[in-house]
């Protein structure tokens, strides 16, 4: 069984800048990590390939740095790993993102299965598994939370609804996305790490390697949806603090209150 992972690297500061010309987030030099929705659909690959054999290849797509990520998922147990990196990619919607990790899962073979973490921490939009899917013209099922059946024919899914659970058999190839707590996951392993040749190979392929090499359909040119206005949250990092007894507190809250205009004076 051949099995792909989507990961992404993601920043792990909430104190990153922008560029002010394209309204996308600067990347490089900023501390980042795996993004914690990857883990699950790690794990998911580990227990499959466990149960029923074969290989695990990770993708991901970003800058040079993002191949720390590639690495971490060799430590934890992935057979290979491919980074699509290249400026051309740089400033994709989701659009686009999901036409370039298409065009470099199909440059890499066919897989029976396609895992990616329901969203990442950066743009919580959920919709890059589902639309990679469409571009690869495959099924797919996302929110799933538990696999009741894997065998060699597909898989029987139990997916989150939020107001209901749905269950889904989808046959091979296809695509799934994994909600949290669809397993616990395991921790990279340092054994393995020392095993593991201190440059494992990463396949890295830039647009001129793509089987669409059109660059308007990648990055800023691929993307239909552009962002208005981005920006880090304001921090604000002003307290204030009161001692007394339940009537004086009671006065110092309704005084702030008050003067914020949460309350009228004659409340």
């Amino acid at each position: 069984m051949k099995i792909l992972v989507c990961i992404k690297q993601v920043p792990g500061t909430s104190n990153v800048e922008v560029d002010p010309e394209t309204g996308v987030l600067i990347r490089d030099g900023v501390e980042s990590k795996l993004n914690p929705y990857d883990l699950y659909g790690l794990e998911t690959a580990f227990r499959l390939k466990e149960e029923l054999g074969g290989t695990i290849t990770t993708l991901s797509m970003g800058p040079m740095q993002s191949k720390e990520v590639l690495l971490e998922s060799f430590y934890m147990g992935a057979d290979s790993g491919c980074l699509l990196s290249d400026r051309k990619f740089g400033g994709a919607d989701v659009v686009a993102t999901s036409y370039t990790l298409a065009q470099g899962a199909k440059k890499l073979g066919d897989f029976d299965l396609i895992i990616c973490g329901k969203q990442t921490t950066d743009g919580d939009t959920a919709q890059v598994g589902p639309e990679m899917a469409e571009f690869l013209g495959i099924p797919h099922v996302t929110n799933v939370i538990k696999i009741l059946v894997a065998d060699e024919a597909g898989l029987t899914l139990q997916m989150n609804m939020e107001e209901s659970l749905e269950i889904q058999r989808v046959p091979y190839p296809c695509l799934i996305t994994v909600d949290k707590d669809i397993y616990t996951p395991r921790l990279p392993s340092y054994k393995r790490k020392l095993e593991i040749s201190e440059n494992p190979e990463i396949t890295v392929l830039t647009l001129k390697d793509m089987y669409d090499t059109d660059a308007k359909k990648y990055g800023l040119s691929g993307s239909p949806t552009q962002v208005e206005r981005i920006f880090p949250p304001e921090s604000n990092v002003e307290k204030v603090s009161f001692e007394g007894d339940g009537t004086v507190l009671a006065q110092a809250l309704h005084g702030i209150l008050t003067e914020k205009k949460y309350l009228s004076k004659e409340n």
